[in-house]
């Protein structure tokens, strides 16, 4: 029997830290060994942290939606003795003690210029608010509802001056509202889950990545044309869509194998470059945004990808990804034409060398090579690169031969299975 410390778990590839969402036990609970005791956000996926031993839960450390690194304590438990059993009412352990993580101080309270103004127009004690901002931050919200309900405990101080003159009120605070504080009617959202881990990622990839852009116009019309001849009689009898994103999908994950270039990372004072094809996909779930990864997608024909895409997607929407859904992606294709987009300029999934946005196929009037004008199906397809891997000469080409494989999509060159 004895004291033990749980620590934060490395829960996939390159995950360094994580934040715990929410605790499933608290102090007393008797947990055995892999019971879940908290529910922790990664950058990769939501996971249950398992209990390493069978014992009691003695102290909780980590706080709700707080991260903590890898290896740091998050929790202690009064593991059992050999017998089985557990002191409850032990003695304390003659050892060097375990000290709380993150132990909060006093610290000086800090007032808005929106809530010092209130305060000073109604005299407010502020020392007596109680704030519902994070941290017991006091918003103007709380004070707002204070004097709605005219429970103001008031201030000694008389921090206004009259003009008597025009009987108008004079605040040293400035009139204005900054943009950066909630004003009467605001919602304050606090930025916690997977919101809190995007922006760190993709900040992240916009401070460390140089990005360049390109963008090409493909024809699709045969593609289109094709597509919508077989995809009733595919879904009657695969159970499953066939869309056209599987199409780009395989066409990428093809053109990759031609240049390697793209299928890398960054590591510094090298360049890595992968050799498996591993296609991450960006699914949008409510405000989340998951990007689950189609292993040796090179290898796999068009109606497996298909599921694979279709069985992804549901599973970031139900929140059934796991950690190896999510790991291994090489490079990343995202659908921003399922939301209408024609243009647009994605952020690299760190730390993969590009993104390729596929954006709507629209209709267009064409000119054609004899001269003619016709109605065709055209569609955007759009690059981001780390420039410190690529450049324009090989992304041009592989732009090129992206554009020639769709192009050359029909009936009688392509088979699905």
């Amino acid at each position: 029997m004895g004291l033990e410390k749980i620590t934060m778990p490395k829960l996939g590839e390159s995950v360094t830290e994580g934040t715990i969402t929410k605790w499933l036990v608290a102090v007393g609970d008797h947990v055995n060994k892999y019971d879940p005791l908290a529910e922790v956000l990664t950058d990769k996926v939501t996971a249950e942290i398992p209990s390493s031993f069978t014992g009691v839960i003695k102290e909780v450390i980590a706080k709700e939606e707080e991260t903590y690194a890898v290896g740091e304590v998050i929790c202690v438990i009064e593991t059992e003795d050999q017998a089985g059993t557990v002191q409850e009412q032990a003695e304390p352990v003659e050892s060097t003690p375990i000290v709380e993580h993150n132990q909060e101080m006093p610290l000086k309270q800090r007032y808005s210029p929106a809530v010092l103004k209130l305060a000073q127009e109604h005299q407010i004690d502020l020392s007596q608010v109680k704030g519902t901002g994070r941290g017991g931050r006091i918003t103007r919200k709380d004070l707002q509802q204070l004097i709605a309900t005219a429970n103001i405990p008031k201030s000694d101080a008389t921090p206004v001056k009259e003009n008597n003159e025009k009987r108008e009120v004079v605040f040293a605070e400035p009139e204005s509202v900054s943009p950066l504080q909630s004003a009467a009617g605001d919602m304050e959202i606090p930025v916690t889950g997977i919101r809190k881990v995007i922006a760190a990622n993709l900040t992240k990839s916009k401070q460390e990545i140089p990005h360049a852009w390109m963008m090409v116009e493909a024809d699709v019309t045969d593609l289109v044309n094709y597509r919508n001849a077989i995809k009733k009689e595919f879904e009657a009898k695969e159970g499953f869509p066939l869309t056209y994103f599987a199409f780009f999908v395989k066409v990428v994950a093809q053109t990759l194998k031609e240049f390697p270039e793209l299928n890398a990372t960054w590591a510094g004072d090298k360049i890595i470059r992968k050799k498996d094809i591993h296609l991450s996909i960006a699914v949008a779930a409510d405000d989340a945004l998951f990007v689950p990864v189609i292993k040796h997608a090179d290898e796999k024909s068009i109606k497996r990808i298909a599921k694979e895409i279709y069985e992804l997607a549901n599973k970031a929407r139900t929140g059934t990804l796991t950690a190896d859904d999510l790991q291994g992606g090489t490079f990343t294709v995202n659908n921003t034409g399922a939301f209408g987009s024609i243009q647009s300029m994605g952020i690299i999934n760190y730390p993969q060398a590009a993104i390729l946005q596929v954006e709507s196929i629209v209709k267009k009037l064409v000119v054609m090579d004899n001269g003619m004008i016709a109605v065709r199906d055209r569609v955007n397809l759009c690059l981001s690169l780390d420039h410190r891997i690529l450049d324009g000469y090989i992304c041009g080409k592989f732009m090129k031969k992206v554009k020639e494989r769709l192009e050359a999509i029909d009936k009688d060159h392509i088979s699905i299975y």
